[in-house]
């Protein structure tokens, strides 16, 4: 006989949860009023098909000729420009402002309204939600990073949200502006860039408006991509003391969504960031110890995974 379903029926009973309803799968709950696998992943796939398009128009937005960004500081009532620092923080926040009139164009063309978050620490930055059918959501974050200046094929990388509450409870709505399961995608908009020399800026003078041309920008070299988040993920922490999600540092590798769990798959990402330093194995270098489960390949193993299916570190950094 069959095995039964989610649901106590044989897999021929077609089966209808109710509006509203959670289900469980690989003991995720996942709502029932958002579209059906199929068609999800349709949605899915027509929306990072109309980002990428739109990443790759966004160069020319915010870079001169010469590559240099394009915003090279911020001006006073007395035209006088101040150049602005290259602290990361600062540079993602300010390219975030400089792209968003293209990204509300996008939304506007493909009928998308635009959420932003409404806290600093939630996630994600934008929320696209289709006008004509609410429960179609793609959850998009900005991350921003530098190339390595001595090895160039490396960046510093990037933290790729929480494995905490809203991510292993997905009908949660802790640090997060829809619940995670509501979201048929989770998206990074990337951009990588090029930092200038110390040496070549100036924080501590100003320039009059009409000497504009001979500020040095502080970043320059601008490459924009999309990928999924879990595609470039790692198995470890972005962050020393928070709980984020780190990604690999292989640039070709980001591009390309080449990450620790590509071939894998996205349920094996989940469940191995949902269950990192919770679970409990024997320690193999002492003898009737036992330690946490901190590496993908021991959880793998201790799931009865495909261990071939790990994309090496090596290839990664």
């Amino acid at each position: 006989m069959s095995n039964p379903n989610l649901f106590g029926a044989t897999p021929t009973t077609p089966i209808t949860p109710p509006v509203g309803a959670t289900v469980s799968i690989s003991g995720v709950p996942i709502p029932t009023d958002i579209p059906g696998p199929e068609e999800a992943a349709r949605l899915k796939a027509e929306f990072e098909a109309a980002l990428k398009e739109l990443a790759l128009t966004l160069s020319g937005h915010v870079s001169t000729a010469d590559g240099q960004w394009a915003v090279k500081g911020f001006i006073d009532a007395f035209r006088n420009v101040y150049t602005i620092s290259s602290d990361t923080k600062i540079v993602s926040k300010i390219l975030e402002i400089h792209l968003f009139p293209q990204i509300l164009a996008f939304a506007e063309k493909y009928g998308y309204a635009v959420v932003l978050a409404e806290h600093q620490n939630y996630y994600p930055d934008i929320s696209f939600v289709l006008k004509a059918d609410k429960n179609v959501k793609f959850a998009v974050d900005f991350k921003t990073t530098y190339r390595n200046p001595l090895k160039p094929w490396l960046c510093n990388g990037f933290t790729l949200g929480s494995h905490g509450e809203y991510f292993q409870k997905r009908t949660s709505t802790k640090n997060i502006q829809f619940p995670y399961g509501t979201y048929l995608g989770h998206f990074c908009l990337g951009i990588i860039y090029d930092r200038a020399e110390g040496a070549t800026i100036d924080e501590t003078k100003s320039t009059p408006v009409e000497e504009l041309h001979s500020i040095t920008s502080v970043i320059s070299n601008i490459q924009f991509f999309v990928v999924e988040k879990w595609k470039i993920a790692s198995d470890k922490a972005g962050s020393g003391n928070t709980a984020n999600i780190g990604s690999i540092k292989r640039i070709e590798c980001i591009i390309s969504g080449n990450g620790s769990f590509s071939k894998l798959g996205e349920s094996w990402f989940d469940e191995y960031w949902m269950n990192v330093g919770k679970i409990t194995i024997p320690d193999p270098k002492k003898t009737g110890a036992t330690k946490k489960i901190t590496t993908l390949e021991e959880f793998i193993t201790y799931r009865g995974g495909d261990l071939s299916l790990i994309v090496p570190r090596s290839n990664l950094e």
